[in-house]
Formats: structure tokens, sequence, C-alpha cells
């Protein structure tokens, strides 16, 4: 941490880290639930993957933001934006206001916006703690590397705990070739299967990036369409509005009415209900998270005994 930035501020992409959880445990088909049948297992995995993070990262400021709902200022643009995406599994549903429940408990923020995705609360949130802090987004959407700066680094979590590839401008730029902005133009391009966007229809990634290598930009390519060979042009010029489209709804927008100042997400857990929480969803095997911050901050042991 520089003498110029006001401590790290640890923002987490909820939904990816929820999702990870409930399909690294629910493969095998044991649902981890609770003694009256409360489905766990994505609450229980989330919080190995939070704390893992937090430990490695050491913030002093946490986050976490959250989709609101599937109807966006996106899918207004788009109706085919994510409509290729598949209801979650009945195990996850209870687990969604759950997990938001724990993570309050712990003293951690939720942000979300209707109307918008968590990216946009993240990429907001991220634009403004970046001015004068350390950011470090923790996510497993590679979309987010847009929002890579000198002060914003974005943290692909990979398969396991403990597995992180941590990007900033140079290594954005090493790793992919690419830099934050070049991120947004190549989804234009090449669309997003995963988000149901099509982009310029018969141009890949190879394609793509070989066209930001050599212009720079969306821009650059289409000022430069004379250049091309015949047929990349012609895919180009057919597919005009959806490649202007496509690059509209990757971008993640920095400007939403959201905002969560430092001094409400500074990282101070709260021992005693965290622990209340984790015994009431029958989380003794985890408690030693809690133990651990407390030996860290000097607090006595809180014990599953004494919280009634």
């Amino acid at each position: 941490m520089t003498a110029e930035t006001k401590g790290r501020v640890m923002i987490v992409d909820g939904m990816a880290l929820l999702f990870r959880a409930y399909y690294a445990t629910a493969y095998g088909g044991y649902i981890r639930k609770t003694s009256a049948g409360l489905p766990t297992n994505a609450v229980y995995g989330f919080l190995q993957y939070f704390f893992d993070a937090v430990s490695t990262f050491n913030p002093t400021h946490v986050v976490c933001c959250w989709d609101m709902g599937k109807g966006t200022f996106r899918t207004e643009k788009y109706d085919g934006y994510k409509s290729n995406r598949a209801e979650p599994p009945l195990e996850l549903i209870p687990q969604f206001d759950l997990v938001k429940e724990v993570v309050a408990e712990l003293g951690v923020p939720n942000v979300g916006l209707v109307g918008y995705e968590a990216d946009d609360c993240i990429g907001t949130l991220a634009a403004g703690y970046g001015e004068e802090s350390e950011v470090y987004i923790i996510t497993g959407d590679h979309d987010m590397l847009q929002l890579v700066t000198d002060n914003v680094k974005v943290v692909i979590m990979k398969k396991g705990r403990s597995n992180y590839k941590v990007y900033d401008p140079a290594e954005l730029l090493a790793d992919k070739g690419l830099t934050p902005a070049q991120v947004i133009d190549l989804k234009g391009f090449m669309g997003d299967t995963s988000d149901n966007y099509p982009g310029v229809r018969g141009i890949g990634e190879k394609t793509a990036l070989k066209l930001l290598t050599d212009y720079g930009t969306v821009e650059g390519v289409i000022e430069n369409l004379q250049l091309l060979p015949k047929g990349v042009r012609t895919k180009i010029e057919a597919d005009l509005d959806m490649l202007h489209l496509s690059r509209d709804l990757a971008q993640i927008r920095c400007d939403v009415p959201v905002a969560c100042e430092l001094s409400e997400c500074l990282w101070e857990v709260r021992h005693e209900s965290a622990a209340r929480k984790f015994k009431e969803l029958e989380f003794g095997s985890l408690m030693h998270l809690i133990a651990e911050i407390q030996e860290e901050e000097g607090i006595v042991q809180i014990e599953l005994g004494d919280l009634g």
C-alpha cells in the first residue's frame, strides 16, 4: 500500500463467488443443508472463497456487489441479452437472499441497483475508490478486465481456492495483448456467447485481436475498412449496427447512482453476530475463520456455547 492511497478496498463480485461455490460443491450430487432442510452449500463455499481472498489481499475495506434481477437496461436495448441463461438450480434460489444476510452479519455492505448489473455497481465503486485507494476486484468474469487502471486491479479466480491471476495494465497487455478499453472493443467484434450477443458474425477472437492490434479501436478499424481482406470487410459492413450494439452491451457503466463511502465498508468483522449466524446455519466447521480474525485483532474468541 502506497503512502498516497487511503487503504485497500476489496470489491467482491458476489454472484461470481456464489455460483462458483454452488457448482464446486454440487457436482457430486450432495447438497449441504441445515437440519431443517435449508440448502446452504453455496453460502458455505462462498464464505470459504471470501475469507481466502481477505487473507490473500489483506483489505482495509470490503464491499460486496450483487445483481438485482434479470431486467436491466441491457435487456431493454437487446431482448436477446442473456436470454440463453437457464433458470438457477432450485437449491440455489433460497441462497441468494441468505448469502446477503450472512454478508451483512459480517459487517460488509451489500450493494446492488435494480436496472443494472453487479458489474456496473462494481465499475462505479471501483472508479470512485480508485481515485484515492488501491482497489482489488474479486471475480471470475474476464469482462471486468476493462476496469483495470493503475489503482484498480482485477483478480480473476481460477480453479480451486488460493489460485488467483491479478491484472494491472501491464499484466493485461502482457497476457492478453489488450488495453482495458480494447477489452470492450474485442467483445464488440467477437460477441459473447455467455451473454448471448453476437458481435460481427464470422469474426472470432483471433481475427478480432489482429484487428485491434493493427488499428487500435473499433473506430480505427472502420476508418480503414478498405485495407482489410474482402471477407473481413464484408462481414463488418454487414453487421455494423450489431458491432456497435455489442460493444455497448459489453461496456460496464461506471457512473450508475450507487455509493458506499469508505467509512461504510471498513473491514471490521462483527464477530458476535457473525458467529451467531454461523451457528444458526450449522457452520461450526467455519468458526475458525472468525476465530483467526479475532486472534489477529487481539479479541477474545467467542465460543459457540456463549451465544445461547
